[in-house]
């Protein structure tokens, strides 16, 4: 899966993975996340994501990458605001009200392009990678994170074999293995979800779950 996949997708506006209503596992379990550094908060692969807005009207400031410039533009138009936009680095950074999206490719990210971050959402952004990504993912995820830094981690699982991702699915174990070295990481529920999401039974899928984690970056 490489850089074209996505922004392909936003192109043609095949954008099943955007979800036009927040996330109600994000407004259950923010709280969760308390105490957190500071009010800046980091969405990965972020879209357009309706979750930020939420985010913002909590009071949180809010930071995402995102490849696509019709997602990025996307998301300023729904906040009905026109950002600033200027070159940093490899990246172009559109800024208004309070969110801050930087254009261009995750693995481009450096920390002090997120400085001041104390916690994170990922929703959409660790499910959307093959498995021979995600290693790589989070690897530099927490190169970019403070010790003490929060996550809010939602996956999908579901038995992979009968659907090409993504979103692709990322069990428990995996979750684990990916991240134990680095945080401490605790299941705060996992929710029965196939019968809410009919187009992945006309895929022919049998069973799916959500999980939600929550992470905490250690020393």
């Amino acid at each position: 899966m490489n850089k074209e996949f996505w922004l392909e997708r936003w192109e043609r506006r095949e954008t099943g993975f955007h979800q036009n209503e927040v996330n109600p596992y994000l407004s259950q379990h923010w709280s969760d996340l308390q105490p957190m550094q500071g009010n800046r908060v980091f969405v990965p692969l972020c879209g357009k994501s309706k979750d930020m807005l939420w985010l913002m009207q909590k009071g949180y400031s809010v930071i995402g990458v995102e490849l696509s410039p019709i997602a990025v533009q996307g998301f300023f138009s729904d906040l009905v605001s026109t950002p600033h936009i200027r070159r940093v680095g490899k990246f172009h950074s559109y800024e208004a009200e309070g969110a801050l999206i930087l254009c261009g490719d995750f693995f481009d990210i450096e920390r002090n392009d997120i400085a001041g971050v104390g916690a994170l959402y990922d929703r959409a952004s660790l499910v959307a990678l093959p498995p021979d990504m995600r290693e790589r993912y989070v690897h530099h995820l927490i190169s970019l994170l403070k010790p003490g830094t929060k996550i809010l981690l939602i996956t999908f699982e579901y038995p992979q074999h009968e659907m090409s991702g993504p979103p692709f699915s990322v069990s428990e174990s995996e979750v684990n293995a990916l991240y134990s070295d680095y945080a401490e990481v605790r299941l705060l529920s996992k929710h029965d979800v196939l019968s809410e999401n009919p187009q992945f039974q006309k895929r022919g899928v049998s069973w799916m779950q959500e999980g939600i984690f929550l992470l905490t970056t250690r020393e």
